[in-house]
């Protein structure tokens, strides 16, 4: 759970202890992690699928509607980032918002136009754009494989660049950062980074590095969402509870308990509607307080 490779291979063994992918694709899917059939075949066996198929994603989203995005490139610290941008009509704060592991998707660009109708100016960043951006891989397995094979460090970097570029176009206001899965887990490495210019951070459902410590990042008000029956990433907060008491910043952990890893994710199978809808309600009262 500490390090990426870990919790990328993790999320591939629960999709298919859940029934969300079958053996053959897990087995594919951990080969483009660089795990070995040796290593994966006992892997799966250990896991206790229950052989059905997914329950369908629910229709719709209790979530509201947001403004459209424009791409957007930008400088960062090893060439040129890709992103989606949002911009509110008169925004309270700005927002990074970081995706799952499988890059920059129209669901995460939703979440940026959805913080803009909210009032926050929002940059979806897409962490595979020196690869050539998300858009370039029609597998998302691929997608994820390349978040894997990425330079230790590159990705704290890349967000960085993206702080300074939300200043850059939102002069004046506070920005926060936020993250689901994957992305949650990079919001916490953003901020054990030591990152200062932040306002507010929003981690969801995302790991929490190992020995992580927030005391670098004093400014940063966060909420911490987690689901109740995410027992692989609920691992890690306690360490972050208490990471975030010994840096003595604000912050507030939330667990929704009937819902799921994902669950604000409205275009998979384990989104929760009434959960998601809940969380996006807090997350835009969290902003809209510490934000400044």
């Amino acid at each position: 759970m500490a390090d990426i490779s870990g919790y990328l291979t993790s999320e591939v063994v629960v999709d298919y202890a859940d029934g969300l992918i079958d053996r053959r694709e897990a087995l594919r899917r951990l080969a483009l992690l660089g795990v070995g059939a040796a290593v994966a075949v006992p892997m799966l066996a250990a896991c206790e699928s229950n052989g059905e198929p997914p329950a369908p994603a629910p229709s719709g989203s209790d979530v509201p509607a947001g403004l459209p995005t424009e791409a957007i490139t930008f400088t960062g610290p090893r060439g040129t980032l890709q992103g989606a941008w949002a911009a509110a009509a008169d925004p309270k704060g700005s927002v990074l918002v970081i995706h799952e592991n499988r890059g920059l998707t129209d669901h995460i660009r939703s979440v940026a136009g959805r913080l803009a109708a909210s009032g926050f100016s929002a940059l979806a960043i897409d962490l595979l754009s020196e690869e050539g951006g998300t858009a370039r891989f029609t597998d998302p397995a691929q997608a994820t494989a390349a978040l894997n094979a990425a330079a230790p460090g590159r990705f704290v970097a890349d967000l960085r660049a993206a702080v300074g570029e939300l200043l850059r176009r939102v002069p004046g206001r506070q920005p926060a950062a936020m993250g689901f899965c994957f992305g949650g887990g990079m919001t916490w490495q953003l901020l054990a980074a030591g990152e200062p210019r932040l306002g507010a951070a929003a981690p969801f459902y995302g790991p929490f590095p190992d020995g992580g410590d927030l005391a670098g990042s004093k400014g940063a008000a966060v909420l911490g969402v987690y689901a109740g029956k995410d027992a692989r990433v609920n691992a890690s907060r306690d360490a972050a509870t208490k990471a975030l008491e010994k840096a003595g910043l604000t912050h507030e952990i939330v667990t929704y308990p009937d819902a799921d890893h994902a669950f604000f994710n409205d275009t998979g199978a384990r989104y929760a509607p009434q959960a998601a809808a809940q969380a996006y309600e807090q997350l835009i009262g969290w902003f809209t307080t510490h934000l400044r």
